[in-house]
């Protein structure tokens, strides 16, 4: 197991760390291992990259580590009234949206829409709202409403680009040789199988 995968892997030993400290009252702390996970995700990616020790063990793992180190979080600010029910309902449905979607269409063998700048500025942007709950800023409910909404955004531009990226494959033949157009559609036919 490579150093990137190691580091993946304290992110997962992480979370019942952060649910003991939370559940004893101790705010500050709790929000260090929020920042200490979040810096273990920056950091694995990039040794994996750099190193080219991308794994597709890594590759399942790292987001599936996020998104439960977010679910504990959240979770957890839900239980305690940190934020409203509906606020997390609405988060729960765009993630669980999002990743129903992706697997129902990844097994299908369509083409995905890889990460990209807006889903990680959107990860930040959850991150800062939780910094901001966490040190109970006034106005933190209002930007975590705003946080969603544009998390929301994102997933319709990413409905949008995967919509687009897929039709490219689907577009007509028209070539006026008609070997070469049954050559191609031969060749999409068994894409598919």
């Amino acid at each position: 197991m490579n150093l990137p995968t190691l580091l993946t892997m304290m992110r997962f030993a992480l979370i019942p760390v952060y649910i003991v400290i939370f559940s004893l009252g101790h705010m500050k702390w709790a929000f260090l291992v929020v920042v200490v996970a979040g810096l273990t995700d920056i950091l694995d990616g990039y040794l994996a990259r750099r190193n080219g020790q991308v794994t597709s063990l890594g590759a399942m793992l790292d987001p599936l580590a996020d998104k439960m180190m977010m679910i504990a979080v959240i979770l957890s600010l839900l239980i305690t009234g940190h934020i409203p029910w509906s606020a997390g309902a609405a988060i729960f449905i765009r993630d669980v949206g999002m990743i129903i979607g992706s697997a129902f269409f990844h097994f299908r063998g369509k083409k995905t829409v890889p990460a990209n700048w807006m889903g990680k500025l959107t990860t930040a942007l959850y991150y800062l709202a939780i910094l901001f709950i966490f040190f109970e800023q006034p106005f933190a409910k209002t930007y975590l409403w705003g946080v969603i909404v544009f998390s929301f955004v994102t997933s319709f531009i990413y409905i949008f680009l995967f919509v687009s990226l897929n039709n490219e494959e689907e577009q007509p033949v028209k070539l006026t040789d008609d070997k070469q157009r049954k050559t191609i559609i031969k060749r999409r036919m068994q894409k598919r199988d």
